[in-house]
């Protein structure tokens, strides 16, 4: 693959836009990386995102009749104004008004992990839809039902004839297209990437906050995805039974232990940790600087206070605010209408 400007990105998205008043043409959509991000770990090759396969995607993405009541759509959970996470919910909250025990991750950037939701349970981004489309809190549904209902749609009859070039209406279809979508939704455009294109500077008290950043949260917040996709212990007060990354792995040495999150949009995606228990960003700091419990698995780089002043916690919020992407989150490409 490769890389580009988010110049680039930018002309891409309007390639898409173009390509979405032809209703004839299925047009490929060339996938770049932006400029200092890694390799992808989503292999296209095997799914080559087209405009018929993203609007399908899409068209799934938000379409509620997959739930078992009709309530409930991906984009109930993942909503485009908070980076694609639950905004103010502090877990998933799914038909029948069943809440889950963790908070919905945001959703971008996801072309370049291995592994999703906290616990890394599923290694394919094809197959993260199917995690809620069967979760009793969340879609609490099956996929032979699912395809049934959308066999039953002329609409959706079409629209997997026109993305995939066949009336076959499958999971595997189903699960591609909805790939297509997700896989594009990539957030590069924060005034933090201005600044790394030199289009851009930081203010003082953001180049203050970007030097502390750099010394106290590089290490598990590694740039530019701002995530090394570890799984941590990060000394909660574990007062919720979850065991996080060992409900996968069946390791004791993996207990309480949860991925690190991406702190692109930060700034929109609250609440916070898996289970939604901070609201605030002075919260989340509050507990890296007072409350770390010393949990039997607690990370080693959380053994020490991060000693921080209150300016300098007020310091870092200014530069994590500069990771917010506002070309993403009002991109109408990504959006429901």
């Amino acid at each position: 693959m490769k890389k580009a400007s988010i110049f680039s990105i930018i002309g891409i998205i309007i390639f898409m836009v173009s390509c979405a008043k032809d209703n004839d043409i299925n047009k490929i959509i060339n996938v770049v990386i932006p400029n200092g991000f890694p390799a992808l770990e989503y292999d296209f090759k095997d799914n080559q995102p087209t405009q018929k396969g993203f609007d399908l995607g899409k068209k799934l993405f938000y379409d509620p009749g997959i739930s078992k009541d009709g309530t409930v759509s991906c984009g109930t959970c993942h909503q485009q104004f908070a980076g694609f996470a639950n905004l103010d919910h502090t877990t998933s909250h799914g038909v029948d008004n069943c809440f889950g025990k963790r908070n919905a991750p945001v959703m971008f950037n996801l072309v370049w992990r291995d592994n999703f939701l906290h616990d890394g349970g599923i290694k394919n981004l094809e197959l993260v839809p199917l995690n809620a489309m069967v979760d009793e809190c969340e879609m609490a549904n099956d996929v032979i039902t699912i395809l049934n209902y959308l066999k039953s749609k002329p609409d959706y009859l079409t629209a997997f004839r026109k993305a995939f070039d066949s009336d076959e209406i499958t999971s595997q279809k189903m699960l591609k297209a909805l790939a297509q979508f997700t896989g594009l939704m990539i957030s590069a455009d924060s005034k933090y990437d201005k600044v790394n294109a030199k289009k851009e500077s930081f203010t003082p008290q953001e180049q203050a906050g970007y030097a502390l950043f750099l010394q106290k949260c590089a290490s598990c917040h590694t740039e530019p995805l701002f995530s090394d996709n570890s799984f941590r212990n990060n000394g909660l007060d574990l007062v919720y039974f979850d065991k996080g990354r060992s409900t996968i792995t069946d390791l004791a040495t993996d207990d309480d232990k949860f991925k690190v999150p991406t702190l692109r949009n930060i700034e929109l995606s609250s609440p916070y940790m898996h289970d939604g228990r901070f609201k605030t960003l002075e919260q989340v700091l509050d507990h890296y600087q007072n409350n770390i419990k010393n949990n039997k698995n607690l990370d080693p780089v959380f053994s020490k206070s991060l000693g921080l002043s209150n300016d300098d916690k007020n310091n870092i919020i200014v530069f994590l605010k500069t990771l917010t992407d506002y070309t993403f989150i009002k991109n109408p490409i990504f959006s429901e209408n």
